[in-house]
């Protein structure tokens, strides 16, 4: 028989410390999760070393080899010394008292613990040379063994460091590191962040022999950064950008942000960095929410690049060991602060669309594209418009005769469109309006090109900033129905609709109870027009169905505003004549966000002169 106190593991009554490597390793397996990892690391202290280029090259995604190489102030043999050694930096200096504040943080590294850390569960080499040194000198640590400092070969000044055989002295965390295609990938986007973060450093990486990031140093200012910028995230980002520019009680937010129209369907290009370091924060991912709720669908997402500048004792960058996360004293005043340089930045850029609908349009645009056939000269279809015949003239297809049948229902004050006389292309962004196709789209021509209008979706835009303007001012005007509208409805959706009848009065919507299952509307909102006032309060309901009585309208006023607004627009398959389809083009000019619709779609697209001429190759 087995003697069943051999199977209880003895008790631990001893207390030893650790051995420095065990130490290390330990340490190690906070700070470097991963080859890319190790690349930040290193990268953040070339930074700091008053770097203007830094070089990254890695093989087989960093697992058996990366080094980065940087023209800083570099080190000298003593300084090599000090450098793998645990908590050993020069990041930190102590304040009069002799004591360091480690809530006074203006470096990128602070800690101490990347080389030594490194060293621990790599093959590590150092080579350095300090500014005004005559030789350079190098040494190495492998698996925590030190090597002592000895001359070597380096030109100029600086430091390189090579890392070769990541976690050869722990290789039980070899099994958790993906393919060398995903390491490097994450590498690359550490690198790219990095770089983002300071446009005035010349960046390159170099993966397996291969050449995939070449970034030449930017001149200091807001053009140079957006060339870092669109060199990273994309020429399109830099072409559909407006500038960010806030500051309040000592905090100022400064950086890019693309019009709504160009956006995503992931927020992966959404980057926020903190006094020059790169963070993954979620204060970033609601404050920019909460910016374009007003203009997106839900499941689309913009792109933007914010860099946030504040006094270091208002942010904790020490609450991770990665230094990815930070932790704001007053959080809610920064989220206030971001939103609200979005929402200006937006704003100023009025009726500006992304410039990627146009050249998507441009694409899809091929010479005989579904079959067509040119017709033989001289030939001419039954009933075509003659296109050179003069404007004023006999027309033959009959549109002068159709013209004349327009209702006088639809007139130009029926929706809020004030009567103006037409203009000359050349005096106005948008242009001066040419016609109408399928009583849907007004087509314009500008002074350089022609746009093309989606008239319901920018009547909606327009409908709806006059809405939020008229809330902000104390609230939307109601006109009096001559009839009340009795609309029938179920129990529930009635009893749901009552609860917030007087939040809707604001709105300009009157309703009051008719009977246990029905609704009636005594007003609606001036602003609208004629509207179908049946779809208005269904779908209105189906909006506070959706989401939920727990929350309060007040919050959720938008969302009922841009529903109002879409059933007050004028709609699609209706006729404009032209003072009426100037007068929207010229509203368009002169409301914000006219460029979008209320859900992140283009209101218009802007083909240019030159770009049609290649279509028909004049260039």
């Amino acid at each position: 028989m087995t003697n069943r106190a051999e199977k209880i593991p003895a008790p631990i009554g001893i207390i030893h410390r650790l051995p420095a490597g065990a130490v290390n390793r330990i340490a190690a397996g906070e700070v470097i999760e991963r080859p890319a990892a190790v690349v930040k690391e290193l990268v953040e202290n070339a930074l700091d070393a008053d770097a203007t280029r830094i070089d990254i090259e890695i093989d087989h995604g960093g697992k058996s080899r990366l080094a980065v190489i940087d023209d800083g102030c570099g080190m000298t043999p003593a300084d090599l010394l000090l450098a793998i050694e645990r908590h050993a930096t020069s990041k930190l200096s102590p304040g009069a008292d002799g004591d360091y504040d480690l809530m006074n943080i203006a470096t990128m590294g602070f800690r101490g613990e990347a080389l030594p850390s490194i060293g621990a569960i790599a093959r590590l080499s150092i080579t350095s040379r300090a500014k005004d040194a005559d030789e350079a000198w190098r040494i190495a640590v492998e698996g925590g063994v030190l090597s002592e400092p000895e001359p070597a070969a380096f030109g100029g000044h600086g430091t390189r460091i090579e890392v070769r055989d990541l976690f050869y002295a722990t290789p039980a965390r070899l099994k958790f590191l993906k393919s060398d295609q995903a390491e490097s990938a994450v590498i690359g986007d550490a690198v790219r962040r990095l770089a983002m973060a300071r446009a005035d450093v010349a960046f390159t990486l170099t993966s397996s022999g291969r050449k995939s990031l070449n970034l030449a140093a930017q001149a200091p200012g807001e053009e140079g950064r957006l060339k870092r910028l669109s060199a990273i995230m994309g020429k399109d980002f830099g072409d559909n950008a407006v500038a960010i520019k806030a500051t309040r009680d000592g905090v100022s937010v400064s950086g890019f942000a693309g019009v709504p129209t160009f956006n995503r369907g992931l927020p992966d290009k959404q980057y926020l960095f903190v006094n020059g370091r790169p963070v993954r924060d979620k204060l970033i991912v609601g404050a920019v929410r909460g910016a374009y709720a007003d203009f997106l669908a839900r499941d689309r997402h913009p792109a933007v690049a914010l860099f946030l500048t504040l006094p270091p004792q208002e942010v904790d960058i020490n609450v991770h060991p990665a230094k990815t996360e930070v932790r704001f004293r007053d959080a809610a005043g920064v989220r206030g602060l971001l939103v609200g340089a979005l929402r200006h930045g937006l704003a100023e850029a009025g009726h500006r669309a992304a410039t990627t609908t146009s050249a998507y349009a441009l694409g899809r645009m091929t010479p005989n594209a579904g079959g067509f056939t040119p017709m033989r000269p001289g030939l001419r279809p039954q009933g075509a418009v003659n296109p050179f015949a003069p404007i004023g003239h006999e027309d033959p297809s009959g549109l002068q005769d159709r013209a004349a049948t327009f209702d006088n229902v639809s007139a130009p004050s029926a929706r809020g469109f004030e009567a103006s006389e037409a203009l000359p292309a050349e005096e106005h962004p948008l242009g001066a309006a040419r016609g109408q196709l399928h009583e849907t789209y007004v087509v314009a021509q500008t002074a350089d090109g022609l746009v093309i209008v989606d008239q319901h979706a920018a009547h909606e835009r327009l409908v709806y900033e006059r809405m939020k303007a008229a809330l902000e001012n104390g609230g939307v005007a109601g006109q009096g129905l001559l009839l009340p509208e009795i609309i029938e409805l179920d129990a529930d959706d009635a009893a749901r609709l009552e609860k917030h009848f007087s939040a809707f009065a604001e709105l300009g919507l009157v309703m009051e109870k008719f009977g246990e299952d029905a609704i009636m509307v005594r007003e609606t909102p001036a602003l609208l027009g004629e509207v179908d006032v049946k779809g208005l309060v269904k779908s209105l309901n189906d909006d506070l169905a959706q989401f939920g009585d727990a929350l309060v309208l007040k919050e959720r006023l938008e969302e009922v505003c841009s529903s109002m607004a879409c059933h007050g627009s004028v709609r699609a398959g209706r006729r404009l004549n032209v003072e009426e389809m100037n007068a929207l083009l010229r509203q368009m000019e002169t409301t914000p966000h006219s460029g979008q619709c209320n859900h992140g779609r283009p209101t218009y697209v802007e083909l240019k002169l030159a770009d049609i001429e290649r279509l028909f190759g004049r260039r």
